[in-house]
């Protein structure tokens, strides 16, 4: 019988200031499949058209003030038609639809002391995709600060209270939750990773810094029924759990990405979750690309990342500094957040394996065991999820029995209450299935998935800072068993 700690171990230390240390300049990537093409003087529209017609081209648009079309091909053989149309009496230029490499710098006043973002090429990232309110990331923590104004949240639960209070008893969770994903370009504070990924807090520590393989396990199964993407685990034990790999199985068979941190105590000992299989683990590195020199590494260790003097969110509506690999594993789930927000179709495998194939080599050439598969690089990674094709995953076991055959009747939404005090609104869902029951809650907010919830009460809190000023459609939206489902009557929330 395998025996283990239960007490967990935060994996923080603490906070050296660091100088930032931009990467270089790449050579500008371009969009795969997609040439822009321009005619000689005297060739018309059609003429061309005809031209790269018979190499498999087709028009996207024209920019006609320029004489330019905007044109896919095969991106098999995106060189080759390039080489042939450039060759072409009728082509007065051919090239490739460069992505631009220009930093997209936020206006966050707290940006500047954060070099990781930097490092990790997070601001030509952001030049793709600024992350998904529809793609809610759950930080199995101390809880989350709910009052913060750089923090986006969806509701969480308490499981050492068995209630819905997911207020931050020790600090770390706030902290680790503004690494991942504090709301960027907001004018205010810091940015995340990921700038409109919505946190789902489930509180499993407590304020002596202490917890359980079952609360855990417990948030873990949570986060799975409830409509979370990512799950960050910035916490550990020394000892294998098979309660705890049960829950990362059941989570990882419903399609979401589990990181969590690789430990700090400087040796190769393995650290519980990180060390389970599908879960990606996460050692730390400092501003010139080292292992930081308390960071735990192994042949367990799947990648690294910033993890020294990571300026972040704190409790009580504040920001401070933090070291540890508890706060290179959020970067890695903000960065899991990024992807699946630009290509939510990929596969759990498929994200992982972005992460891991596009870092950035450090130490020995290909895998070692301080650094993993290199230093992630989130630039590189979206340029990668931008062509990749999703495979679709096999159908995840069934979360209960089967429903009655031919139910064909829908739930019925009954009421959908609204408290708005000037930025959060608090939304109360009534729904009902007299067959099956109701199975899950949707909240849309002008066509736009905010939030799920996949049991009663239905209740959901939301920063609505996103969404702008102006007039909101709101709208719930409720499946049964049998997968039938029902859209409320609009309401509307007037934002000022």
């Amino acid at each position: 019988m395998v025996t283990f700690s239960t007490r967990v171990l935060l994996l923080l230390i603490g906070a050296v200031l660091m100088c930032a240390d931009p990467s270089s300049a790449q050579d500008s990537p371009y969009v795969s499949g997609e040439l822009l093409i321009s005619p000689k003087a005297g060739v018309s529209d059609e003429d061309l058209e005809a031209t790269y017609k018979g190499h498999g081209g087709k028009k996207i648009k024209t920019l006609s003030q320029i004489k330019v079309h905007h044109v896919k091909v095969p991106s098999h053989a995106l060189e080759k038609i390039e080489a042939a149309l450039a060759k072409n009496p009728k082509v007065e230029f051919v090239e490739k639809n460069l992505i631009g490499e220009a930093h997209l710098v936020p206006n966050d006043p707290g940006y500047a002391s954060q070099w990781h973002l930097p490092k990790i090429l997070a601001p030509n990232a952001w030049n793709i995709t600024y992350g998904s309110t529809s793609v809610p990331i759950a930080v199995i923590d101390s809880g989350v600060d709910p009052n913060h104004p750089d923090l986006m949240l969806v509701p969480g639960y308490n499981f050492l209270g068995s209630n819905t209070d997911t207020r931050d008893v020790l600090g770390h969770g706030t902290a680790v939750a503004g690494a991942a994903a504090a709301l960027g370009n907001s004018g205010i504070g810091v940015s995340g990773v990921t700038w409109t990924n919505p946190i789902m807090p489930l509180v499993t520590v407590t304020s002596s810094n202490t917890g359980t393989i079952s609360d855990t396990s417990s948030a873990i199964i949570y986060a799975a029924d409830h409509g979370a993407r990512v799950i960050n685990i910035s916490l550990g034990w020394t000892g294998v759990s098979s309660t705890m790999q049960n829950a990362v199985d059941y989570a990882w068979n419903r399609g979401l990405v589990i990181v969590a941190s690789a430990g700090n105590y400087g040796n190769n000992s393995p650290i519980y979750p990180a060390a389970l299989n599908n879960v990606v683990a996460v050692s730390a590195t400092d501003s010139a690309d080292n292992l930081a020199g308390w960071s735990t590494y192994g042949t367990f260790v799947d990648v690294a990342a910033p993890g020294v003097s990571i300026y972040t969110t704190a409790n009580g509506g504040g920001y401070r500094y933090a070291s540890g690999t508890s706060f290179s594993s959020p970067i890695v789930a903000g960065l899991a957040g990024l992807i699946i927000s630009l290509n939510p179709s990929l596969s759990n495998a498929q994200v992982v394996d972005l992460i891991k194939n596009n870092a950035d080599d450090l130490g020995s050439a290909g895998f070692d065991q301080y650094f993993g598969q290199g230093r992630v690089n989130a630039h590189r990674a979206l340029l990668a999820a931008l062509e990749t094709e999703a495979v679709a995953p096999p159908p995840p076991p069934p979360l209960s029995s089967p429903p009655p055959p031919g139910d064909s009747t829908p739930p019925t939404v009954e009421a959908v209450s609204i408290q708005f005090d000037g930025k959060w609104v608090s939304i109360n869902v009534s729904a009902s299935d007299v067959q099956t029951g109701v199975s899950k809650v949707e909240v849309y907010v002008d066509g736009n998935l905010q939030a799920t919830d996949g049991s009663k009460p239905f209740t959901f809190k939301l920063n609505t800072k996103p969404w702008g000023r102006g007039s909101h459609n709101v709208q719930a939206k409720a499946y049964d068993g049998a997968g039938n489902s029902s859209m409320s009557v609009p309401a509307t929330l007037t934002i000022k």
